[in-house]
């Protein structure tokens, strides 16, 4: 099989996300209660053979460093090729630093002098475990120039309105990408994500540099589309397209479901982080816990409902917390309740406070926040 080199950009993805993202990059949002966003992608990238990746991280790049460091979890902490943290443009580069083609025409020469002749292109905050293999031997045998991947969905209740659509031919060759108006139930998601061959990448960089007429690859894309042969690969596994704070909620809460928690973790190799050792949680004799994602590390004296829970959290006896994520070494006090809500890391909830959200406008509290009555 035809070994790629994995490009992870995170220049096009919005920040829709609050107090949440303040201090990260929608990225390296937590989930899954010891996953960050970006673990899926890389994951899955050297699940499928891929022992070269560059991650273009953008802005807020501490949070970055400090969990990918030299990426040891997935293997890529190594002599030759391995993982290259690509950080921002500085201000005295001479081009435009807006969109990813600038950053990827920063990081051209590297790109040319890698021994991989694919690309395989991928945003982190669209969860899809794509068969990678699958997808390469169709990319190699239809003899595409680009191949690009799509999800059909099925959206009577306007979920995914304003996610991207991708017009495909019956042949199977892409068309467009537009977005998503509601105007059908059903549509072919695209996923942000597809092999490209290096040639062709490395001429639409420099050519939207030269033309600029394009800031996206995407867009550069889209405007060569009768230039290249371009086609498009189905992915019929379980998707979470992550664009604000809402589908972000939803994503953790969707993981309490078997069937999507098993498609999540254990479809197409196991997904892959940054270890940390901690003991068993702790359950006491008080601590009522129904069908909710505790991590490890935790102390429960109290009732959790429907809930993620993140690594250190300590929920003290009579508090409640239900429909709620809370982050690493939080601390739910006696006689406190959380409902409906995101509570980042190392907040403190203190005694009898009682805070609650909607399922559709879930109640978020920023991190290092001691929420009391004062």
């Amino acid at each position: 099989m035809v070994r790629s080199l994995g490009i992870i950009s995170t220049a096009n993805i919005e920040n829709n996300f609050g107090v949440l993202c303040k201090h990260r990059p929608v990225y390296m949002l937590p989930y899954g209660g010891r996953y960050r966003l970006i673990d899926f992608s890389l994951s899955n990238m050297v699940n499928h053979g891929i022992r070269t990746v560059a991650v273009y991280t953008g802005e807020k790049i501490r949070s970055t460093m400090d969990h990918l460091g030299d990426g040891k979890p997935w293997d890529l902490n190594r002599r030759i090729n391995g993982l290259y943290i690509v950080p921002p443009i500085t201000q005295g580069y001479t081009i435009s630093r807006y969109g990813d083609i600038p950053q990827f025409y920063s990081t051209l020469e590297f790109i040319e002098y890698s021994k991989e002749k694919v690309i395989l292109i991928n945003e982190p905050n669209i969860i899809a475990k794509v068969d990678l293999d699958d997808a390469m031997e169709h990319f190699l045998e239809t003899d595409a120039d680009i191949t690009l991947f799509y999800k059909k969905i099925h959206d009577p209740l306007g979920n995914y309105i304003n996610c991207e659509k991708m017009s495909i031919s019956e042949d199977g060759d892409m068309i467009n990408i537009g977005l998503n108006l509601g105007t059908e139930i059903d549509f072919n998601m695209y996923l942000r994500m597809g092999y490209i061959k290096k040639d062709v990448f490395i001429k639409l960089v420099k050519e939207s540099i030269e033309k600029g007429d394009a800031d996206y690859i995407q867009e550069a894309i889209i405007k060569n589309r009768h230039k290249y042969k371009i086609n498009s690969y189905e992915f019929k596994g379980h998707v979470e397209n992550i664009r604000n704070l809402k589908t972000y909620y939803d994503a953790n809460m969707n993981l309490l479901k078997r069937s999507i928690s098993n498609a999540v973790f254990q479809e197409n190799g196991v997904v892959l982080t940054k270890t940390k050792d901690e003991p068993s949680t702790i359950y006491t004799e008080s601590a009522q816990v129904q069908n909710s994602l505790i991590a490890n590390g935790c102390i429960i004296e109290g009732k959790v409902e429907n809930s993620v829970i993140f690594r250190g959290v300590r929920v003290a006896k009579n508090a409640i917390v239900r429909n709620s994520i809370i982050m690493q070494k939080s601390e739910i006090l006696e006689n406190a309740s959380v409902v409906n809500s995101i509570i980042d890391k190392q907040v403190i909830i203190t005694e009898g406070i009682r805070i609650a959200g909607t399922r559709s406008i879930p109640y978020v509290v920023e991190k290092n926040q001691i929420i009391g009555r004062d």
